[in-house]
């Protein structure tokens, strides 16, 4: 198709255009509020027609940068490929769910339809391009009201412009047709019609009727393209009138031209009443019916005419111009009366057409109603359905949490039986191991747990080592113990590791050392770990430990004698254990006295005679606690164990060595100087009581074996008359609060501390006291120097010690 003078005509070769799709309607959206009535009134046009595809199309401006988190853009040529191929997948999901709710609008009323996304900062360019692509012959778009403010063209103008003629645009503001662009088979098909339409007028104002409608047809026009619609019925009748004011000749007479004009008023007042004596809603529709109603109205006014002329008689020749004139006019005002009929025919075709699809929509609306009234019911019932779902689920809910519960009971009541019975049968079977002479009171452990606890025998964990192995500390199974190794030579069970073995794993004893495993692998003992070490380390105060009271050692020397009495005595064969010394009596940390290292113990016959002789080897045990007897003969008995005790007495009064150490107490008793000789460290000392135990001690360290003391009979009971002493002066002692050290006591207050802190002179004060001094002073009270700053540092450690002080104490200081 091309333009020409107004008029569009066919173009050769319109064949080879590409077929147009009629069966597809575009609408062009923004993703606005206002969108959603573009796309409700394209549905509403198009779907009664028949089936049809809807494309929307957004467009969407182009990527050119990547936003960051401060709220600017960074060029994409700038950017990694992946993350703007991330962007790009976001804007196009983000606008695909913006997309969303215009796509249910179609897919609600069974439409199908498919949402483009365009990518241009031209949206006329980007919209006339996908139109001419998918050859689109129906666009509609969204344009607001023109209002006599506007300026310029709008984006719809635009659109319009710049899409192809073969399409025809809708442009939609608020719900609402504005105007229409036709396409141009619209326009080829009315210019057809108002000829055909024209060609029944009559000369020239059929002439001018037609170039009227040619104009308003005419698709360059402002009226047709800049604003999309006709003007209304009032404007094209001014409009009319003014074109026929315009052409009226001027040549006429004041007096004949009041004539004229009393004429026109009058046949234009026929004219009206011809208008208004024709009821409403008579007018035709069709355009056959238009074109005869037309016909018949010239007919009429030509009669009419012809019947003017013969009343008139014969007129001069300026009364016939001046009558030839007016009734030029007046075929004029007719045929623009015959033109607004016809306008107004088919005003009225539109009203009835837009009554009936509002009767339509009304009858739609209806029926929604009532599917919305079935939707409601049906949602109460699925409400209901689910309340009684939900109702069951928290029954069956509350009755698995119940079996549940039940279940969890059962087994904890089966657990329990199980653990009742498994205890009952290990102590079944501990009852008949004892029973049958094979019962083990110890753990085995392997050579790598020995290692492992040790740090591969680390010296920082040695705490002794003698002639037959070394004493390490560990931590075996979540318990500090203490593990001897012995060196083995030639066999990896030695003599010593048997021995002990055997004679801890028969015996048990509140003051014996207990044994809790072994390690058959590589000759290893591991007994419980005694926190204060050995009774020699405590008496020489190694590591500045602090020294035991005097009533603990005569509790000490009680419990060492009660442990011998039970080696003693044991059955079925007395035990000896030859190589009692103060190293070998250990302290836990009640101070508490346990005897250990029983591998140089020995197991006599009680049917034999109380002694055992060792021919091929010299005498065992440790030089000064040896019994001289023993020494001379060879022959150990329990005696023996009485020397040494006798020597360990005389450790405990005076914390010396053992060399000569008889001599030297018997010596001080003679001269009535024991006091001097006594350990001062240990307090204050009964002298009666303590004088009592020394002599006790010298007669156990008599050199014949026949002159000591039996350590049942005579021993033993002395020992405990001490103890009773010890106990009440313990008990007397515990009621006498010592003074507090001195670095509990605050420099400010000369008082124990609540809160102890740090200042910056480095000394430690009480909180309470320093914030005080601090708000007067800016000085230090200990050196009276300038502080660096005010800040204290709570002293933990200090607090803690000061905590436990008290505790000990009992109470508050």
């Amino acid at each position: 198709m091309e333009k020409k003078d107004g008029v569009v005509t066919k173009v050769e070769g319109l064949s080879a255009l590409p077929q147009l799709n009629s069966s597809t309607i575009a609408v062009a959206i923004n993703g606005k509020k206002k969108s959603k009535y573009v796309v409700r009134w394209a549905l509403d046009r198009f779907v009664p027609e028949g089936k049809v595809c809807f494309k929307l199309l957004h467009v969407r401006p182009c990527i050119t940068g990547v936003p960051t988190p401060m709220g600017s853009f960074i060029p994409i040529s700038q950017v990694r490929d992946d993350v703007v191929a991330a962007f790009r997948k976001d804007v196009e999901w983000q606008t695909s769910e913006n997309m969303l709710p215009y796509k249910m609008l179609c897919t609600r009323r069974k439409v199908q339809v498919e949402v483009l996304q365009l990518e241009s900062d031209d949206i006329v360019k980007a919209i006339a391009q996908e139109v001419t692509k998918h050859h689109i012959i129906k666009l509609v778009i969204g344009a607001s009201s023109r209002s006599i403010f506007s300026r310029g063209q709008n984006l719809s103008s635009k659109i319009s412009d710049s899409t192809p003629s073969f399409c025809t645009i809708y442009a939609v503001s608020k719900g609402k047709l504005l105007s229409v662009r036709p396409s141009d088979s619209a326009i080829n098909g009315s210019s057809s019609a108002e000829d055909s339409y024209t060609s029944c007028s009559i000369t020239s104002s059929t002439g001018q009727s037609s170039s009227s409608l040619t104009e308003r047809s005419e698709p360059d026009s402002s009226s047709s393209y800049n604003h999309f619609r006709s003007p209304s019925l009032p404007v094209q009748r001014f409009q009319a009138l003014s074109h026929i004011n315009q052409n009226f000749p001027h040549r006429r007479e004041s007096s004949n031209e009041s004539v004229h004009h009393k004429n026109y008023s009058l046949d234009f007042g026929d004219g009206e009443d011809d208008v208004s004596s024709c009821p409403q809603g008579t007018y035709p529709t069709d355009g056959d019916d238009l074109a005869s109603s037309f016909r018949s109205l010239l007919t009429d006014n030509y009669i009419t005419a012809d019947d003017q002329a013969s009343i008139s008689g014969a007129p001069t020749d300026s009364s016939s111009g001046y009558e030839a004139d007016f009734n030029f006019e007046l075929e004029k005002l007719r045929t623009e009366l015959r033109h607004t009929r016809g306008m107004y025919a088919v005003a009225q075709t539109e009203v009835i057409d837009a009554s009936r699809k509002i009767n339509e929509l009304h009858k739609r609306r209806l029926e929604e109603d009532v599917k919305l009234r079935e939707i409601c019911l049906k949602e109460e019932e699925v409400e209901e359905l689910a309340r009684k779902e939900n109702g069951k689920y928290e029954t069956a809910k509350r009755e698995a949490e119940y079996v549940k519960d039940c279940a969890e009971r059962e087994a904890a009541r089966r657990k329990e039986a199980e653990q009742l019975a498994l205890r009952e049968a290990k102590e079944t079977d501990k009852l008949e191991n004892a029973l049958m002479g094979q019962a083990h009171q110890y753990q085995e452990f392997t050579w790598e747990e020995i290692i492992s606890s040790t740090s591969s025998f680390a010296e920082n964990l040695k705490i002794g080592m003698g002639a037959y192995g070394t004493v390490y500390k560990c931590s075996l199974h979540h318990t500090t113990v203490a593990v001897k190794v012995l060196r083995s030579e030639g066999s990896h069970l030695t003599k010593q590791y048997q021995q002990e073995l055997e004679i801890l794993s028969k015996i048990s004893h509140p003051h014996l050392l207990i044994l809790l495993g072994v390690c058959p692998d590589r000759s290893c003992l591991v007994y419980e770990f005694m926190e204060n070490g050995s009774l020699e380390e405590r008496l020489l105060r190694k590591h500045d430990t602090a020294p035991i009271p005097w009533f603990d050692r005569y509790r000490i020397a009680w419990e060492v004698a009660s442990a011998l009495t039970f080696l003693h005595n044991s059955k079925p064969d007395p035990i000896i254990h030859r190589d009692l010394k103060p190293a070998n009596i250990l302290l836990d940390h009640n101070f508490v006295s346990k005897i250990g290292d029983v591998g140089l113990s020995t197991m006599i016959n009680s049917d034999a005679a109380l002694s055992t002789i060792y021919k091929d080897t010299g005498p065992v045990g440790t030089l000064c606690y040896i019994d001289p007897e023993y020494q001379r003969t060879g022959m150990v008995s329990p005696t023996s164990d009485i020397y040494a005790f006798g020597m360990v007495l005389l450790q405990l009064l005076t914390a010396k060595a053992a060399m000569g150490l008889p001599h030297i107490v018997e010596t001080a008793i003679d001269k009535d100087n024991l006091a001097k000789i006594l350990d001062s460290e240990a307090g204050k000392w009964p002298l009666e009581e303590t004088k009592k135990l020394a002599m006790l001690g010298l007669k156990c360290t008599e050199i014949c074996r026949s002159d000591r003391p039996d350590l049942k009979d005579e021993i033993l009971p002395a020992l405990e008359k001490l103890k009773e002493v010890a106990n009440k002066a313990q008990d007397s002692a515990s009621t006498i609060q010592p003074p507090p050290p001195n670095y509990y006591l605050c420099p400010l207050l000369k008082d124990i501390m609540e809160e102890p802190c740090v200042a910056a002179d480095g000394y430690t004060y009480d909180r309470k006291a320093i914030e005080t001094w601090l708000k007067e002073n800016d000085i230090s009270p200990m050196t009276n120097l300038p502080l660096a700053h005010k800040n204290l540092l709570p002293n933990y450690a200090l607090l803690s010690a000061i905590l436990d002080w008290k505790s000990r104490k009992g109470g508050n200081i």
